[in-house]
């Protein structure tokens, strides 16, 4: 009898094996690193640049404006931000401010360049410094002398990341 219990028992409970399940897109959410973000249609894209130095934010802004690469333009990626030549991001913990003297940062066009600005800044932040979550921080930005947000990442349209 007991032969018989240890069958069973370790025959399981009855389920088949299954094969490979297609489960979907893979998940999204924070990823290490740092990552740029860019425009496609009308939402903003994030694209890893894990391997990218940054030593400060304004270096961010000045990655940000060389624009996609070629595989990225490819995938359908645009840079709206069309910063003049000054401009510096600074700040500490979760508040950041970018400066642009004569820079338009409000319009209907500029809400996704802002985006583009507020969520790189954003995770350039929390790489710079590892306490620092992305989505705690709040970016405001100044290109006319009218200070604009301060703005956190999630609040422009995600199609999360390429």
């Amino acid at each position: 009898m007991s032969v018989l219990a240890l069958a069973v028992i370790l025959a399981g409970c009855g389920v088949p094996p299954t094969g490979v399940l297609d489960a979907g897109e893979p998940a999204t959410g924070l990823t290490k690193g740092l990552q740029l973000y860019y425009v496609r249609d009308t939402t903003l894209q994030g694209v890893p640049r894990p391997d990218t130095p940054i030593t400060d934010l304004t270096s961010v802004v000045k990655l940000l404006a060389e624009a996609p690469t070629r595989a990225e333009r490819e995938r359908g990626l645009i840079n709206l931000v069309r910063l003049n030549r000054t401009y510096e991001a600074t700040g500490t913990g979760h508040h950041l401010t970018l400066r642009a003297p004569g820079t338009n940062l409000s319009g209907k066009r500029s809400h996704l360049a802002a985006g583009q600005l507020v969520c790189s800044l954003a995770r350039a932040q929390g790489v710079l410094h590892k306490e620092v979550r992305p989505d705690e921080v709040q970016v405001t930005l100044d290109g006319q002398g009218k200070p604009l947000g301060p703005y956190q990442c999630s609040q422009f349209p995600h199609a999360g990341v390429s």
